[in-house]
């Protein structure tokens, strides 16, 4: 997965400062798409984000740990920060935006037209 944003994002997405992503995955949870991602672009990178702040040129997260919270400064973007349950209140869509939402177009990319092999 982190293979197929790098190269979405060095071909189609390049004017990208901030890239969010899920701290869980559905079959391992292990949190791994993030760290990744930010290596594969050589970006910085902030793990299990509960409050994201623009601070100058750069963010500053607060981050869940095992002991509460720390802080730490990303001192320039672009950046990848792995989210946590506590980084945002959901909104509730109404049925008008749920209709719009079924008529916009998703643009679909197969790996293959990114040139990644999937095979393990």
């Amino acid at each position: 997965i982190a293979k197929i944003f790098q190269r979405i994002m060095q071909e189609k997405e390049r004017d990208v400062d901030l890239v969010l992503v899920g701290k869980q995955a559905i079959d391992s949870d292990c949190g791994q798409v993030g760290p990744m991602l930010a290596g594969y672009m050589g970006w910085p990178q902030a793990t299990f984000a509960a409050n994201v702040e623009l601070d100058g040129d750069g963010l500053l997260v607060e981050r869940e740990t095992d002991q509460g919270t720390e802080t730490v400064k990303l001192g320039e973007l672009p950046a990848v920060v792995s989210c946590d349950l506590r980084l945002n209140t959901p909104r509730y869509a109404t049925l008008p935006n749920i209709m719009k939402a079924k008529k916009k177009k998703i643009d679909t990319v197969a790996a293959d037209d990114l040139g990644i092999d999937l095979d393990p």
